[in-house]
């Protein structure tokens, strides 16, 4: 993002409010200029005290704020921004953004803007399929507003899950930047290359039948448009998935391990490589080139041989390896003390370590519940969606990279 774009960031009134705290940040990392109009039900979650030891300014919460609207306040707001972010765009503010209302400050800013606008919708999932809201979704995209999201996972009311979550910060960020006509040349990243594997390996029985692993390739997709968000150059090594490509990343697809060890070792040198992809162990000793059939007793007999260890290649590469690699352990029991026995046998840097038992739900899943293990001790993390954990590892990597330059 070019220094010195000016964004006016509306805060509605959800839970998700909390968030804009963090974007608001995000935004000035990357040198913007940032203004806000808080809702008056935002302020029951963000207080604008906090907004404004962030932006060095108060924001602007009334329509009939006199020092203010002297000249015309609400149109100037209006007219003075680059971009218009809306996070989080509540029900209610979408509504009377879709039906033309000027109630308050944020309806009327919004409704005289030139300017181009993104909303990140954040609400109930069963208000977000609400036919009215996607109406209002519908009017609004036809009338030329930008979205980013929102994303499935669960919800502040207990025991709900579904879409409605707000889309993370540096998610709309790099939407921000790409509405700009900029890339990320700022960030706690920039100027770094990470790369990224992601998904399951399938290694091939016959024509027909595969070995495989559990894995949706969420989470490594996850984190790597997070770190193309932060600035870094991506390349993410996937699996088959059936995901869509993460914005702002080169993404290579392949099927076997051995695919993938090509594609890893083709992408270095780089200065972060994180491997949460699910390779296989295993592949079968020979490929029959027709169906395999079952022998007189029902029975079938594979001999299985080992696949390359990659993670293990790559944090041992005698000429490339990686400032910082980040291994990711999949385990059903003692999680720490497996994850714990990786970090040494591999020779990363860390683990990210989880429970992919069925009762833990993380294959497949869009929640995570995660340790970070690493030589100066382990971290668990509450349970949150992939895209958080995501964010959270890109902002530790980007915090390793600045310490290891303030080191040197």
């Amino acid at each position: 993002m070019p220094h010195g774009r000016r964004i006016l960031l509306v805060i509605g009134g959800g839970i998700a409010a909390y968030k804009s705290l963090d974007l608001i940040r995000r935004l000035k990392e990357r040198g913007a200029v940032v203004r806000v109009v808080m809702t008056d039900a935002a302020s029951a979650f963000v207080t604008p005290l906090a907004v404004g030891a962030l932006t060095g300014e108060d924001p602007f919460t009334s329509l009939f704020d006199r020092a203010r609207e002297h000249d015309i306040g609400h149109i100037r707001l209006a007219r003075e921004p680059d971009l218009v972010i809306v996070a989080p765009a509540t029900a209610n503010l979408m509504a009377r953004m879709a039906n033309g209302l000027a109630s308050d400050l944020a309806s009327t800013v919004l409704l005289a803007t030139d300017r181009p606008v993104l909303l990140a919708p954040a609400m109930n999932p069963a208000m977000w399929s609400h036919p009215a809201t996607q109406r209002n979704r519908e009017q609004l995209a036809a009338d030329g507003v930008h979205f980013i999201g929102p994303e499935h996972g669960e919800m502040a009311e207990a025991d709900e899950t579904g879409i409605g979550r707000m889309s993370e910060p540096l998610a709309i960020v790099a939407e921000a930047e790409r509405l700009l006509g900029g890339e990320s040349a700022t960030g706690p990243l920039a100027g770094r290359r990470v790369l990224v594997t992601a998904g399951p390996t399938q290694e091939p029985l016959d024509p027909i039948r595969y070995i495989t692993n559990r894995s949706s390739g969420r989470q490594g997709y996850a984190i790597a448009e997070a770190a193309a968000a932060a600035g870094a150059e991506v390349t993410l090594v996937s699996g088959p998935v059936g995901l869509e490509p993460p914005r702002g990343v080169d993404l290579v697809r392949v099927e076997t391990a051995d695919e993938m060890l090509i594609a890893v070792e083709s992408a270095l040198p780089v200065d972060v490589a994180v491997m949460a992809a699910a390779v296989g162990d295993w592949r079968s000793a020979e490929v029959s080139p027709g169906k395999l059939k079952k022998a007189g007793d029902g029975s079938t007999r594979l001999d299985l041989v080992a696949n390359p260890d990659i993670l293990a290649s790559v944090a041992r590469h005698p000429t490339s390896r990686p400032g910082l690699v980040v291994g990711f352990a999949a385990e059903t029991g003692d999680v720490v003390e497996n994850a714990r026995a990786k970090l040494a046998a591999k020779g990363c840097d860390w683990v990210v370590a989880n429970d992919v038992s069925v009762s833990g739900g993380a294959m497949g899943g869009a929640d995570n519940e995660v340790t970070l293990v690493t030589a100066e001790g382990t971290e668990t993390w509450p349970r949150m969606a992939k895209t958080e954990v995501a964010a959270r590892i890109v902002q530790r990597i980007g915090d390793q990279m600045v310490a290891r330059k303030a080191a040197e």
